[in-house]
């Protein structure tokens, strides 16, 4: 097998797995699940001593799921945010269904990136459009295992699509 053989199956292989590390299966919750079951009030309910509601972290996954797909589909560097706060919304309980949606939207912008045959050229100072996808997926992960566990603390897990609770 040559180098050239190696890489295409390598980025196949890329190609079939980002959908799936953003909205879950085998090894996770899906997305779809972790946020389903939940009213308005529920979703930006929060628990105990945790810093976030569930719809303040989609908020957040979609702020910079928006920001690197801008690179992506752009293909222009962009500034970091200059605080972090610059990147966590607020969120109002009539705000939760779009949310959501915005969150599925941007994830049908994600799938057709995967299949790029340009995935290591760089578009943010040095980060490829490989590296900003795969960051794009270990943000969103990140996010949702916050999400089940806010659930978890406010009595709302495992929704009615089915979630490990085990």
């Amino acid at each position: 097998m040559t180098d050239a053989d190696r890489s295409i199956r390598s980025q196949l292989a890329f190609a079939r797995l980002l959908p799936r590390l953003f909205r879950g299966g085998q090894a996770f919750v899906g997305v779809e699940a972790a946020l389903s079951d939940l009213s308005d009030e529920q979703a930006t309910s929060r628990a105990g001593q945790l810093p976030h509601s569930v719809a303040e972290l989609v908020a957040h996954i979609n702020w910079w799921n928006r920001w690197m797909l801008e690179i992506i589909e752009m293909g222009a560097a962009q500034p970091y945010p200059r605080h972090a706060a610059e990147t966590w919304p607020s969120v109002q309980p009539r705000q939760w269904n779009q949310l959501k949606n915005e969150f599925y939207e941007l994830l049908a912008r994600i799938d057709p990136h995967a299949a790029r045959p340009d995935l290591s050229n760089p578009v943010n100072h040095e980060e490829t459009i490989g590296e900003l996808l795969a960051d794009m997926a270990l943000h969103t992960a990140h996010h949702f295992g916050q999400i089940v566990s806010v659930r978890q603390a406010l009595g709302y897990w495992p929704p009615a699509g089915g979630g490990d609770s085990w």
